[in-house]
Order: C-alpha cells, then structure tokens, then sequence
C-alpha cells in the first residue's frame, strides 16, 4: 500500500527541524535553502505550514516534462527526479499547483522530495507530529475523523 506525507498544520510550531533534516540527507549540510520541504510561516495569523510535494495521483510536473526526467517509484510511489536526465527548464515547477518542486541555486538545479527511499526524515525530526507518513487508506478515515471533531466543537459552541 503506498504511503503519503500527511501534514497537520495544527501542530506545526515552525521550528523548522523538518528542513534541517532534509537537508542534511539531501545536500549533506544544515541550510534550509538546500531542503525539499519548507515551514511556510504566516506570522500576521500565527499560522505555520510545511510544504511538500504532494506526490500526486496525476502529476502535473512529471506530465510536462520534456526530458522524462521524473518518473514515478513503484515501490514508494514517490515522483522522483533522474537528475542525469533533467535539463533544468523548470517548467516542472511552474506546472505544479503546490509549490513542490523548487530550484536550489546553491546546487544548480531542480530538487524536490522523493520521500528519502521510504523513510522520510522530516517525519523522523518532527517531534510535533506535524508531518506523519501513513498508508493512503489511513488518510481518508483520519479526515474524517478530524471533520467530525471540529463539527463537534462547533455544536457546542452553538448550543
């Protein structure tokens, strides 16, 4: 069953170990800028927000691409970038709708998350949970779930 990143921003404090986590494994330093995820921060609405790719069901960047140089991983279900067969266009960013894919130009060129082979490390440093890596078939009962709780709260505010 192919898992999926799921955020709860609820619980993101914007500490920002996700990044740091990312890149270490990534690029082999501490520096945000080199990451694969970012802490989206909107202080005016103390709100904050990892941002990821979404590894899509219909992806839109491996769909545009010209070089085929995204591919899909069977056994993670990641969308994974073949650096080797990447031409740097970008045009895989600008077709994604989540901001997923980002240009590092410290290390010149297209990077974005490929869920670290199946253990993505983001979850591992988030100690919040914030980030969580679960099965698909969890991911609709905990919506669920999560819709239910707030209605909840809702009708005890109202009554």
């Amino acid at each position: 069953m192919a898992k999926k990143l799921v955020i709860n921003e609820e619980m993101c404090t914007a500490c920002r170990r996700c990044e740091l986590a990312c890149s270490i494994k990534n690029a082999g330093e501490f520096n945000p800028l080199a990451s694969r995820i970012t802490a989206a921060v909107f202080l005016d609405e103390n709100f904050y927000l990892p941002v990821v790719c979404q590894q899509c069901d219909t992806p839109y960047c491996m769909e545009i691409c010209p070089a085929g140089a995204l591919q899909r991983n069977e056994t993670t279900g990641a969308v994974v970038l073949d650096e080797k067969r990447c031409i740097g266009c970008r045009m895989c960013i600008m077709a994604c709708p989540f901001g997923g894919v980002d240009y590092s130009v410290a290390e010149h060129k297209v990077v974005k998350c490929d869920l670290c082979g199946g253990e993505p490390e983001c979850v591992k440093a988030c100690v919040w949970g914030a980030i969580e890596y679960k099965e698909v078939s969890e991911l609709g009962l905990e919506k669920r779930k999560k819709a239910a709780r707030k209605l909840q709260r809702m009708m005890r505010e109202v009554g």
